[in-house]
């Protein structure tokens, strides 16, 4: 009696594999092309960080964070950046970045457009809420399997599995800031004789732009915080100093290349929350 019953037993996971099965079979073509374009675009982002020379990377934070939040937080950042420099971390770091930004940029691409879509139709937002709440509840070791399916081990795979993890709040905060522009505002747009696109582009983007921003803001995070899981299929940079570290039980690698990851993500939500308070609009 306090066993459950043995008859319910739903194989809902043998469908999510014939489903792959089916897309590998059908679709190997595209995925082999897509595979090229984003291994090309992310070579092409992790050349160029590992070419520019270590004290411009260092002077470009310091003088970002001294304009978008003060000069003693600028000089800061560089002295952090200097420091994983020390750790013998920098082109590690640099690969991680390229993984970050080539993650969050296909994320805006992929989720501002979706997330007006969201705005402006019920019927897609009702249906794509559920599916938001599953990419950020499901364990992020999960978008592993189907990423390695599709596209193999390497670079790539951690790029769309990362890509998964990270579009959600871009989406979700890109409909919600659209939703909030006052209708006033819209009609008044209307009332001029502006169409649905001259409405969107100048007067509700600007006026939700604040939100978007806070939306890549958590969006650039999320991706960061997958760098450690995505070095499990081969994504090389900081995560896979953890993961070799783990694997030693090195806690002086270990804890470097951690501590690395954590200034990383505290330089970049630093900077990326000054851009949201400098698009905000005064109230």
């Amino acid at each position: 009696m306090n066993n459950f019953p043995a008859f319910l037993h739903l194989k809902l996971g043998i469908y999510v594999k014939y489903f792959v099965d089916w897309l590998i079979k059908n679709f190997g073509e595209f995925f082999e092309a897509l595979t090229e374009a984003l291994l090309w675009f992310l070579g092409q982002v992790e050349s160029f960080f590992l070419w520019l020379p270590w004290w411009v990377v260092v002077g470009g934070v310091c003088f970002l964070g001294w304009r978008l939040r003060k000069l003693s937080t600028g000089i800061t950042f560089a002295l952090l950046m200097l420091l994983i420099g020390s750790f013998k971390l920098w082109d590690a770091t640099m690969a991680t970045m390229a993984l970050v930004l080539t993650s969050v940029v296909f994320s805006l691409v992929i989720g501002i457009p979706l997330g007006i879509l969201m705005a402006y139709s019920e019927r897609t937002s009702t249906l794509m809420k559920p599916v938001l709440d599953a990419m950020q509840t499901m364990p992020s070791f999960v978008y592993l399997i189907p990423a390695v399916m599709l596209f193999n081990l390497g670079k790539v795979p951690a790029t769309f599995a990362t890509i998964i993890y990270a579009v959600p709040p871009v989406m979700r905060l890109t409909e919600l800031g659209i939703r909030r522009v006052p209708r006033e505002m819209v009609e008044a747009a209307h009332s001029f004789g502006s169409t649905a696109w001259q409405t969107l582009v100048k007067v509700q983007l600007p006026q939700a732009l604040p939100t978007i921003m806070t939306g890549i803001n958590q969006t650039t995070m999320m991706a960061l915080s997958m760098v450690v899981i995505a070095s499990m299929i081969g994504a090389k940079g900081l995560g896979m100093e953890i993961m070799i570290a783990i694997s030693r039980l090195d806690i002086a690698r270990g804890f470097e290349a951690g501590i690395s990851v954590v200034i990383l993500a505290i330089i970049i939500d630093r900077l990326s929350q000054g851009l949201v308070h400098k698009f905000k609009f005064p109230e």
